[in-house]
């Protein structure tokens, strides 16, 4: 796909970004997760935004037209949001929090940020007064702008090249630097890591790439804009990277 080739100079900046060799203690981890919680959260309501647009979730049900984009869509929600971790279906935020709590990494402002959307509040309210780590909040402000666009060509490319297809190479360069000594506290959390390389890169990533190309079709303009959003949600998760090493650093 010619625009995999445009991205491929900032693919490469996030697969050798400098955070990988800043986890270099359990501490580093920890604030590494207490950013990194929000975009395994916001993952979720792209995920969705696209299952409403290209699944039948109306009664009466009428077959969607997008068959194969819709058989991608259930599977991820599927594995997403009901996988199976210790014989019990635990959504992967939901792994992801016992892999916080089991490293020592603190959940009080994503839980109070869920506890306020939960209880109906605003999500710009909510993300304001959780206590979110700076490039965690922005993080978040730019995917719901993709999603607020209610275009499912520019939903489908920051999903695709900002989170599905980009997922394996780096949560790659996270197990090749992680510290293996720490397996009993990182047990959640490796398994969280090898479940995405395993499912997204054998599996999603090359179904995302045609669900991109099915909703573009022979539309330049369509094409010129999911590349747009493309390399917006690349240079999104540069930038929290970014926030989040140089948090680091500053420890």
């Amino acid at each position: 796909m010619q625009l995999e080739e445009r991205l491929r100079p900032l693919s490469i900046q996030l697969a050798k970004h400098r955070l990988y060799s800043s986890l270099q203690t359990i501490q580093d981890l920890q604030l590494f997760m207490e950013s990194h919680v929000y975009a395994v959260w916001d993952f979720m309501s792209l995920l969705k935004a696209l299952q409403r647009g290209l699944t039948s979730v109306d009664v009466p049900w009428v077959p969607s037209a997008t068959p194969e984009s819709r058989r991608l869509i259930n599977e991820i929600v599927l594995g997403e949001e009901s996988d199976v971790y210790r014989g019990e279906a635990m959504s992967h935020f939901e792994i992801y929090l016992l892999a916080m709590q089991s490293c020592g990494a603190r959940t009080t402002s994503i839980e109070q940020m869920i506890s306020q959307l939960r209880g109906g509040g605003d999500l710009q309210h909510a993300l304001s007064i959780c206590g979110a780590p700076a490039a965690a909040e922005a993080f978040v402000r730019d995917t719901f702008a993709y999603i607020s666009t209610g275009d499912l060509h520019i939903i489908a490319a920051a999903f695709t090249f900002g989170r599905e297809d980009l997922i394996p190479e780096i949560f790659k360069s996270f197990v090749r630097n992680l510290d293996h000594t720490l397996s009993g506290q990182l047990e959640p959390f490796l398994w969280y890591l090898e479940r995405h390389i395993e499912v997204d890169g054998e599996e999603h990533g090359p179904m995302a790439l045609r669900m991109v190309s099915n909703l573009c079709g022979e539309d330049e303009q369509r094409w010129s804009e999911a590349e747009a959003a493309a390399v917006s949600a690349l240079q999104s998760r540069l930038r929290l990277w970014d926030g989040i090493a140089d948090a680091i650093a500053a420890r």
